[in-house]
């Protein structure tokens, strides 16, 4: 049986903030599920090498009581970001690769990619756009 693990915006910025990202945190509907909005939360960083990410958890998912107790957030959705506009990571990395956005990231996922968006050389872009890799 997998362990759900719950995530909360206050998780995912500090696995944001840990691989030295300015983060920046939005809850959307509250405990009492009225709120209108279509996200439980969202959470914006910015890393020291001007990429950036933009996880949102869309809604909550309910579990039965032997699985996990009440609305939990165990899978997110992460964006990613270049110059203020949707981007791909350049050719050779894991995630990002021909699309702008992963889905369904439950955290063990989500700390990959934060780490690996974290490390990326943006001179990579410059090198592929001009050898047409990108």
């Amino acid at each position: 049986m997998e362990t759900y693990k719950a995530m909360t915006a206050e998780s995912v910025g500090e696995i944001l903030s840990q691989a030295g990202a300015e983060v920046m945190i939005r809850s959307g509907r509250s405990d009492n599920y009225s709120a209108p909005r279509e996200f439980s939360f969202e959470v914006k960083a910015i890393f020291p090498n001007g990429m950036g990410m933009h996880v949102v958890a869309r809604q909550f998912n309910y579990r039965d009581p032997w699985e996990a107790k009440g609305r939990v957030n165990d899978m997110v959705d992460a964006m990613l970001l270049r110059d203020g506009t949707f981007t791909v990571l350049p050719k050779g990395y894991k995630w990002f690769q021909g699309v702008d956005e992963e889905c369904g990231l439950d955290e063990e996922k989500l700390r990959e990619i934060v780490e690996c968006v974290g490390k990326v050389n943006v001179k990579l872009y410059q090198l592929q756009e001009m050898t047409g890799d990108l």
